[in-house]
């Protein structure tokens, strides 16, 4: 059975910092060990290369 009450993962999406709006990236985080918002180093296919993404929503 599922638990009832809030759910410890969330669904996220991180969004290129450098070049807005051409690649997000969605996975999950948990919210008891990052509680402030995640940043991690993804692929830019557009720019060809790794960039910062931040988390979005």
């Amino acid at each position: 059975m599922a638990k009832k009450g809030k759910d410890i993962r969330l669904k996220v999406i991180l969004e290129c910092t450098e070049a807005p709006g051409t690649s997000r990236y969605a996975t999950t985080k948990n919210r008891r060990n990052t509680p402030e918002r995640l940043e991690l180093r993804k692929y830019n296919p557009v720019l060809r290369k790794h960039t910062l993404h931040r988390e979005i929503k």
